[in-house]
């Protein structure tokens, strides 16, 4: 009896654990059945249209770009709100003109067209183009200064680059010039180096943010920019952190590498607002702004140095690290002259906000492990010290760069 009756009471909770392929499937499959009878039950019977009193649906327009040329003025725009829209008329300076618009004919909900106006604007003067939907309702789009939009050549890429190169490498490498002199600090000066690499990147995260969320607004709002920004900020973070630990703490050049990095995608963003500023025309906004960036991205050179004082790389280490932190300046360069896009270049800042944050992480976990004071809980006054002078120092170099 007891041979008999062994197995099953053996094998009976073993079969109850382990649940056969098919039977998983049907679980995931039902609730997704269902799900989809659900919604085509909403489509199909409409039960909203019960609340329906007559008022027109909701609309959104987003105007994504501007060109000026000799043909007029022509204006990306993409649709939102909850149907389909019609653009019925357009308005220049409170006149009604002409226009064309590419693709024709109702826009979708995302979806964007075109929309040339043949109007002699004049150079320097204040425009405003207002769109007017099939119900009525208006959009503005100011014009404040008009001149002519710049047409891409092939021979304007290696300026570009050159540009680029000015903003970002040149910059970076200047300040890893500085690493020599970095190398005679002892202890209490190592300290107060980290801490001052730590408040160089906290500017650098609170100004990705707040540019990330600023341009987010200026996006469709069926994109959710804010709510992106946060999410691409908090996934950038996340992924370079587990990525980042996989061998324990990095410190030394592997701690170095990760600042580069979350510089690098910092100066992505910054690329992309010089590129933009070509692409509108502003040249002498541009020029201004390569100065300042210059200046601004001296310091960033610094932080990246701090981290090796203590475990020297060979020379071609640091050419890497000033190509990895300055070289996606040109690639913003190009792609912000090219096809710059309020949400693209959100979504570049924040990313590269998140991976600053997980940098300030682990910059801030060495500095602890490197004073046994933070272990009695009492803090180093260097390490106040060097984070209010990294703070100070972007601070006073990011005048240059705020217009």
């Amino acid at each position: 009896m007891n041979d008999i009756a062994g197995p099953e009471t053996v094998g009976a909770p073993g079969a109850s654990r382990a649940r056969p392929g098919y039977a998983i499937v049907l679980w995931i499959a039902l609730p997704l059945v269902l799900l989809g009878l659900a919604a085509s039950w909403l489509v199909l019977s409409d039960p909203l249209r019960a609340f329906n009193n007559g008022a027109p649906p909701v609309e959104r327009l987003t105007f994504e770009r501007r060109i000026l040329d000799n043909t007029g003025i022509h204006l990306l725009v993409r649709a939102g709100g909850s149907e389909p829209m019609t653009i019925a008329q357009v308005q220049v300076d409170d006149a009604y003109w002409t226009f064309t618009q590419a693709p024709p004919g109702d826009l979708p909900r995302l979806a964007t067209a075109w929309i040339h106006v043949p109007f002699p604007w004049t150079l320097g003067d204040a425009h405003v183009v207002r769109v007017v939907t099939k119900t009525g309702t208006t959009f503005d789009h100011e014009v404040p200064v008009a001149v002519r939009t710049p047409e891409f050549q092939s021979s304007q890429l290696v300026p570009q680059a050159m540009l680029g190169a000015f903003v970002g490498i040149v910059p970076v490498a200047i300040g890893l010039m500085f690493y020599p002199a970095l190398r005679g600090v002892g202890s209490q000066g190592m300290g107060f180096l980290l801490a001052l690499t730590i408040g160089l990147l906290a500017f650098l995260f609170a100004d990705s943010l707040e540019d990330a969320l600023e341009l987010a607004g200026e996006a469709a709002a069926a994109f959710q920019g804010p709510v992106m920004v946060v999410l691409a900020a908090l996934i950038s973070f996340l992924l370079l952190w587990v990525i980042g630990r996989r061998r324990g703490a990095p410190t030394g050049l592997a701690l170095a590498t990760y600042i580069a990095i979350g510089i690098g995608l910092h100066n992505l963003g910054e690329g992309l607002a010089i590129g933009a500023a070509f692409a509108a025309g502003a040249a002498g906004l541009g020029i201004f702004l390569v100065l300042g960036f210059t200046l601004h991205n001296v310091t960033e050179g610094i932080g990246i140095a701090v981290p090796l004082v203590k475990e020297p790389p060979p020379l071609s280490a640091f050419v890497g690290l000033a190509l990895l932190a300055g070289a996606p300046a040109i690639l913003g360069m190009w792609l912000g002259s090219l096809a710059y896009s309020p949400l693209w270049a959100a979504l570049a800042l924040a990313i590269g906000a998140g991976a600053i944050l997980q940098v300030i992480v682990e910059v801030g976990a060495y500095l602890y492990r490197l004073d046994d004071r933070w272990k009695s809980g009492s803090v180093p006054v260097t390490a106040i010290g060097g984070l209010v002078a990294g703070l100070s120092l972007m601070y006073a170099t990011a005048v240059l760069v705020k217009v």
